[in-house]
């Protein structure tokens, strides 16, 4: 019996001193999102972190605690989203994102995908690290599967 496999993403909540968060917008498929991609088997969670987010946006960055862990049941993709504080660089488009720009946190909720604009929410509002299912378009209640 084959085993399902997973793979780990990471992503960054980055904000700037007027409390916006650092979004991309992709060229594969023109969603906005907060920068971030999978995580390679040769690196440390903070490299990747720090890597995805320079090839995505062009700012360099300070990983600071986990604030949420996110699993796709649907992909077996389970996402490590952390704060993260601007250290350097510019935000400009990229090869991997057509626009970067700084939201504001309500504009996040209402022009992201549901799955995506909680990650910025618990990231800016908890204290607990958030545990959550999605199947990449809805949130799933703790326990569900596909």
């Amino acid at each position: 019996m084959s085993r399902p496999l997973h793979s780990v993403s990471v992503a960054a909540v980055v904000t700037d001193d007027a409390g916006r968060v650092l979004v991309i917008q992709r060229r594969d498929n023109g969603k906005w999102q907060i920068p971030g991609g999978i995580l390679e088997l040769d690196e440390s969670i903070p490299t990747g972190l720090r890597r995805e987010v320079l090839e995505e946006t062009g700012v360099e960055i300070d990983p600071g605690r986990l604030t949420g862990v996110y699993k796709n049941v649907k992909l077996g993709v389970v996402a490590l989203v952390f704060r993260a504080t601007a250290t350097g660089g510019r935000a400009a488009p990229t090869d991997e994102a057509a626009a970067v720009e700084w939201w504001t946190p309500a504009r996040i909720e209402a022009e992201t995908d549901e799955v995506f604009a909680i990650r910025v929410l618990d990231a800016l509002d908890s204290h607990d690290t958030a545990v959550r299912l999605h199947n990449g378009v809805t949130l799933l209640p703790d326990g569900t599967l596909p």
